[in-house]
């Protein structure tokens, strides 16, 4: 599953981990087979004109869940209730799942699909997203090694 992020996906943002991360995903299915489930959540759900406001607000000093908040919007208004009835939907029940993020783990499961595995991806560090990965570790909870 990977929630769409026009500017890490397709421009390759420097403010984000995102189209690495699904660069890494695709290898990883390409060697081991899988299912790419892309959803439109641009943004952890705020969309991509607010994520442009964020990102101002962002290049002011704030966090990315800071400058979320500032705007109005919670941490993450995601939800993958649509990934897991895409996955029924399919027949498939049990997955391995790449991700770093726990709410996504707990929110699939809270919806009937049962993990095999967890599997993370790399901390794709460059100029321009450490804080941002940072703020993912602190704030998000994601697992991930950024030192």
């Amino acid at each position: 599953m990977h929630s769409e992020c026009l500017t890490g996906d397709v421009f390759h943002s420097s403010r984000c981990d995102c189209g690495e991360q699904l660069e890494e995903t695709i290898q990883k299915m390409g060697e081991q087979g899988g299912i790419l489930l892309y959803l439109r959540q641009e943004g952890r759900g705020i969309g991509l004109y607010n994520k442009l406001d964020a990102y101002e607000l962002q290049s002011q000093g704030m966090n990315t869940y800071e400058a979320n908040n500032h705007l109005g919007f919670p941490d993450d208004l995601r939800s993958f209730e649509d990934a897991a009835d895409m996955l029924k939907a399919l027949d498939v029940t049990t997955i391995r799942l790449i991700t770093n993020n726990p709410k996504k783990i707990k929110e699939i499961q809270d919806h009937g699909i049962q993990l095999e595995a967890v599997i993370g991806t790399q901390a794709h560090l460059k100029d321009g997203n450490k804080l941002y990965l940072k703020a993912k570790v602190s704030h998000g909870k994601h697992k991930l090694s950024i030192d």
